[in-house]
């Protein structure tokens, strides 16, 4: 077991007793203000692009068109679930992602699948370590970031990583949290989808962050 694993594990053991209050709480407003199913489940890729089943709250309305299409994700995400994505809420459940390890407490967030074969040779090393709750580019801008400069801070956070700058990161972390910095790029509900380095980039909700 790598130092990176334990301190996860550490941290994650330490911060359970505060986390599942805030879990049920989060479950139930949740359950009350969006229905069920009160967890969002995606694949995304994770360390050497494996996929796994990322879990958490649900942040948008199941609404459709007239034909059964989804709507966009800014007609469906209402005031609550921009407050879950604002404070982080919506997040919390990865710790059972991290418990498992299929995911650290730091590293590049876990996009969506079809991203992988869009990715430049550069880019695609982001999924060298495990992906994260959060990361570098998460401290550096989050949303408000273009695709490629979320991508260049992801691959320098490869190449520099350690237990420092991961602690560093989190502590950061907390400080974004709370000035609820970069939430959405300019004009969208969170990114538009990630078209490749060729085309202005960006991730959708109950897509990628």
């Amino acid at each position: 077991m790598t130092a990176k694993r334990l301190l996860d594990l550490l941290i994650v053991l330490l911060a359970i007793p505060v986390a599942i209050p805030i879990l049920i709480l989060t479950a139930l407003l949740v359950r009350w203000r969006l229905g069920s199913p009160v967890l969002f489940r995606q694949l995304r890729p994770g360390k050497h692009g494996r996929p796994f089943q990322l879990v958490k709250f649900r942040s948008m309305l199941p609404e459709t068109d007239a034909a059964g299409l989804a709507l966009s994700d800014e007609d469906r995400l209402p005031a609550f679930g921009r407050f879950l994505r604002s404070t982080s809420l919506d997040e919390l459940p990865e710790i059972w992602n991290v418990l498992k390890g299929e995911m650290s407490l730091v590293g590049p967030r876990p996009l969506l699948p079809e991203y992988l074969a869009l990715y430049s040779p550069e880019q695609a090393r982001r999924h060298e370590v495990p992906p994260g709750l959060t990361g570098w580019a998460q401290i550096n801008g989050r949303n408000g970031l273009s695709w490629e400069d979320k991508f260049r801070l992801d691959v320098w956070y490869v190449d520099n990583r350690s237990l420092w700058l991961d602690l560093r990161i989190l502590m950061l972390t907390i400080v974004r949290v709370l000035k609820r910095d970069g939430i959405s790029a300019a004009g969208k509900s969170t990114m538009p989808p990630f078209r490749g380095t060729s085309r202005l980039p960006a991730e959708t909700e109950g897509t990628a962050e």
